[in-house]
């Protein structure tokens, strides 16, 4: 995703325009977080973890890359309904990496049961 920059100012690298924010509020809404993010521009999409997993989470997507930097940089360690909340990008590579890794070991730790409690592959 190639994104042009505005002429003067630079982006980090991994900067994109979607931001995953952890440690909400588990009774956080999506109008608490339009109300706070839309204040750095134009929002298109903002998704609430609602499983035990992603429960106090967020993916903020803005219509620009430069409102998402600035959003970042202003919000990340806001004080927001009793908890400081944590912004960052959103770096689809960095979780596939993990899941991958995640998954692997939980395979290793079947073989193993499987091994221990004599249970073959039919």
């Amino acid at each position: 995703m190639a994104l042009a920059a505005r002429p003067g100012s630079k982006l980090p690298p991994g900067a994109n325009r979607i931001l995953f924010v952890k440690n909400l509020s588990y009774n956080i809404t999506g109008d608490d977080l339009y109300d706070l993010f839309g204040r750095y521009g134009g929002i298109r999409q903002i998704r609430i973890g609602n499983e035990a997993k992603t429960k106090g989470t967020a993916f903020v997507v803005f219509d620009d890359v430069m409102d998402a930097k600035n959003a970042l940089e202003h919000l990340n360690g806001f004080h927001l309904q009793e908890r400081y909340i944590v912004v960052l990008y959103h770096m689809p590579s960095k979780q596939e990496a993990a899941a991958k890794a995640d998954l692997e070991r939980r395979e290793k730790e079947l073989e193993e049961l499987k091994r221990k409690h004599n249970i073959g592959d039919e």
